[in-house]
């Protein structure tokens, strides 16, 4: 279920877009409400999924990583929402996208290296069957890239 987001949301998201950590004083004086309002409309966003505060890593300010946009056309479309799912419980898939166009999905997959990449490209994504083709993309360059790495994330534990 979607949740309808005022201004005073918006304003709310906004800020903490600009600094996730700003203090309370200050989100109060640029939000004009009270704190007990500022920490309602907080938990409400928080507990809805719309809202989520973490941290993020610019991954080409990095040397130990790849990113690769990877393409994929399923044999079935009824099954593309099963795929969809199934993609996205990857730990190398940082998101996955149903799109129109000549592919059914399109995934972000980021890898600690080249091998990685290749070792997804043609084990684990093929192991999941009803791919008619694939296609990946290497993420040469980004400006305004960030990404949210799921906990389970292998660079963690470098």
């Amino acid at each position: 279920m979607k949740s309808n987001i005022d201004t005073t949301d918006r304003n709310l998201i906004k800020q903490l877009s600009l600094d996730g950590r700003m203090p309370v004083n200050k989100l109060v004086e640029h939000l004009g409400v009270t704190p007990p309002t500022l920490y309602s409309r907080l938990k409400k966003l928080l507990g809805s999924g719309v809202l989520r505060i973490a941290g993020l890593i610019d991954i080409f300010k990095t040397d130990d990583l790849v990113m690769a946009i990877v393409a994929v056309t399923i044999n079935d479309a009824c099954k593309i929402e099963d795929k969809l799912e199934q993609f996205a419980e990857l730990d190398q898939v940082n998101s996955a996208v149903v799109v129109t166009g000549r592919f059914d999905i399109l995934m972000e997959v980021v890898v600690p290296t080249m091998p990685a990449l290749y070792e997804f490209m043609t084990k684990d994504l093929p192991a999941l069957g009803e791919i008619d083709a694939s296609e990946s993309f290497v993420v040469m360059q980004a400006k305004n890239k960030w990404i949210l790495p799921k906990s389970n994330f292998s660079w963690f534990d470098k």
